[in-house]
């Protein structure tokens, strides 16, 4: 195998706000970036995972004030609390520091002096809202009013949420001080602005080549005119780095926050006994953003176009990501689904968040649903019933029957082997380009392929008669789960450590993968992972609820109705067939509400495999595709409707969300929906042409 080259690269996530807690939707972000940064780790490159806490502007220094305490003080206490919550995610930082610095504000200054000697600055009189009452100049997330184009009602002072336009503060219709709600004045002010259209052309023909096509398109609409001038300087009273020449002006927060990126880089070379221009001035360094689509202008508009004003390189890629919904919905406080992640952190082991964010993660700017019953499925039918088993098994039985002695494959076992061997580089360029889903189906796929060798050998059976032979399955098995292990180590490095010192080996590094573990002893077996229980994550909801003075959640509605699973053998339309082959008498006579339907999750699968169940009369066994959902087994009781080979191929619709239900055949992990009286009369139910799996059917 040819080595990789080896490559410099620095990687950033978006930097956290100092004003509020890490919650389950910025970790998206960060264990994108993570993953994707320990892979390049583990492929032996010298790659920087770049991250502080954005500091400074007006929220801080109003929350100080409230607090009775000073702007320093409070951003001392949240990066504490900030990295703590990182470092329990397993979020590998090789620096985490604060745009607070004195590295921050001398570059802050360059950059500035850089952009004004080139011209690319003026200074000009113009009129800002200014509140009497607060004393201040107000900035533009401090100012709510209405909406001058589709006139949506409390929408902030730079853009709507309703239409998505763009505006200034003083167009806004019944513009309010969002601090004390009384109507701001119009006031002078001279404040310096940064001449964004210079850049234009360049950012033209830049930009469509830095990030996703569809990020491009959309902001490929920004230049069907001129781009307007860009306020850099905010007024006393603020919090941040005052600017040279300009006493009682300072820098908007914008301007040195992504500024903090090359700070941070700097301070970590200082502190490594690095050369800071041989990664930040250098052609041989690529440099990734990582950032959510909501601020994707700043990343790819503004910035870009301070650092070509400078002599610091411009990034290699802008990758953009979509948000997080929880159940479908946006996150919300009063639905409890506004989760922290220290409120996650004291029910649930972190790795699991890691898992699942994993699985739905992809290259695309979609948003990524987090289904609380597909997130217990999935951890518990996946990475603990097809993966944490087979080293469980293998490495129990091989201690308590077998000496913990590993053996030598067999000639069947080294086929096995090769096949996983041989998918490595599919899955270094799945993680390469982001497509973390499509990684984890392939590694499930190994461990499918393992699982089904280690059941038809059946080691159990022959642990007395058959010691070699029951060894070299074992062996194998082990092996196998040692390289799922190191398949998996970006999204779960504890994990693969543990499998390591089971193993009586060094962290894996990526090249490990082929190595075949033979004649050696392994350690007596630890905890790996254990199943989720679907009342962890109800109990979660119920701690991020609002609660009043006494501590009760403040809802009107039962707090973890959303988190609980679907159970029970009835089927969601009249005479559906089941996952349990049992068909519902129609149930006319008790409706359910539109809340409760809507918790049920159609989606649209392909039907992989089929094969009559010859132990049952009525079941077919499917394996169903639902796209970077997966791949589920489900049990329909459809035999006398359908011969096998006809349904392999085909789309239909299934329930995505039903809680797993063990068979004496196998588990079962969902429903496929037919309709008709039973028997031979049933039909499964088929999309249109052009559906594709995964797809939600609403």
């Amino acid at each position: 195998m040819t080595p990789t080259p080896r490559r410099r690269i620095v990687a950033t996530s978006a930097l956290p706000y100092a004003n509020g807690n890490i919650h389950i939707g910025h970790l998206v972000e960060y264990i994108q970036t993570d993953i994707w940064t320990r892979f390049q780790k583990m492929r032996g490159h010298d790659c920087l995972y770049i991250c502080a806490d954005d500091t400074h502007g007006t929220a801080i220094m109003v929350k100080a004030r409230e607090l009775g305490i000073t702007p320093e003080e409070l951003i001392a206490g949240t990066h504490k609390d900030h990295a703590k919550d990182f470092a329990d995610f397993g979020v590998g930082f090789d620096i985490y520091s604060s745009t607070n610095s004195d590295e921050n504000r001398i570059l802050s200054e360059e950059f500035y002096i850089a952009m004004r000697d080139k011209g690319h600055t003026n200074v000009r009189e113009i009129n800002q809202l200014y509140c009497n009452h607060d004393k201040m100049f107000l900035p533009d997330r401090f100012v709510k009013g209405t909406c001058p184009v589709c006139s949506s009602p409390d929408q902030y002072g730079d853009s709507c949420d309703k239409c998505g336009s763009t505006y200034t503060p003083s167009e806004l219709k019944q513009p309010y001080c969002s601090i004390c709600k009384t109507p701001p004045v119009e006031k002078a002010s001279s404040q310096i602005f940064f001449k964004l259209n210079d850049f234009k052309q360049f950012l033209m023909e830049w930009m469509p080549q830095h990030t996703q096509k569809e990020v491009a398109a959309k902001l490929m609409e920004w230049f069907e005119t001129d781009l307007r001038d860009w306020d850099i300087s905010r007024s006393a009273p603020y919090f941040g780095f005052e600017i040279p020449g300009y006493p009682g002006k300072y820098f908007y927060v914008w301007i040195d926050a992504p500024i903090g990126y090359v700070a941070s880089t700097w301070q970590w070379c200082k502190a490594n006994g690095q050369d800071f221009a041989s990664w930040w001035k250098s052609p041989n360094t690529e440099i990734y953003h990582f950032i959510g689509k909501d601020i994707a202008y700043f990343h790819l508009l503004f910035w870009p176009a301070m650092l070509k004003s400078t002599s610091y390189n411009l990034p290699t890629q802008v990758f953009v990501h979509g948000m997080l919904t929880v159940n479908g919905e946006k996150m919300s406080k009063s639905k409890g689904t506004s989760i922290t992640a220290r409120t996650y952190l004291n029910h649930l082991d972190p790795m699991y968040l890691r898992y699942y964010y994993a699985c739905k993660l992809n290259s695309r700017v979609d948003d990524l649903d987090l289904n609380v019953t597909d997130f217990v499925n999935r951890v518990n039918s996946d990475l603990i019933g097809k993966i944490t088993n087979l080293g469980s098994r293998g490495a129990q039985m091989l201690t308590k029957k077998l000496e913990g002695r590993l053996g030598t494959l067999s000639a069947a076992g080294k086929d096995l082997h090769a096949r996983g061997v041989a998918r490595a580089e599919e899955i270094a360029a799945l993680y390469e380009g982001r497509e973390f889903a499509r990684a984890i189906e392939t590694i499930r796929e190994i461990a499918d392929e393992t699982n089904k060798y280690f059941d038809e050998q059946a080691p159990w059976k022959h642990t007395d008669a058959q010691k070699e032979e029951t060894r070299a399955v074992l062996t194998l098995t082990l092996n196998m789960f040692r390289m799922i292990a190191i398949y998996l180590k970006p999204v779960l490095p504890l994990y693969s450590d543990k499998v390591a010192k089971l193993l009586n080996e060094q962290p894996y590094v990526w090249a490990d993968h082929a190595k075949i573990v033979e004649n050696a002893s392994v350690n007596a077996y630890e905890h790996l992972a254990t199943r989720v229980e679907a009342a962890k994550f109800e109990q979660i909801i119920a701690d991020s609820m609002p609660k009043d003075a006494s501590g009760n959640p403040i809802t009107t509605t039962p707090a973890a109705s959303a988190a609980k699973p679907l159970k029970g053998n009835k089927t969601v339309t009249t005479q559906t067939s089941s996952v349990n082959a049992q068909t519902s008498a129609p149930t006319s006579d008790a409706p359910i509400s539109i809340d409760d339907f809507t918790k049920v999750d159609l989606r649209i699968a392909k039907i992989v495999s089929a094969e009559a169940v010859p132990e049952a009369d009525k079941l077919l066994r499917l394996k169903v595709s639902l796209g970077e959902m997966g791949e589920r087994q489900i049990f329909a009781g459809i035999k006398a409707a359908y011969k096998p080979e006809d349904l392999v191929g085909r789309l239909t619709i299934v329930v995505a969300n039903l809680a797993p239900r063990k068979m004496k055949f196998g588990m079962s992990e969902g429903m496929v929906l037919a309709a008709g009286q039973g028997g031979s009369d049933l039909f499964i139910l088929s999309p249109d042409a052009g559906a594709q799996p995964g797809q939600r059917v609403k």
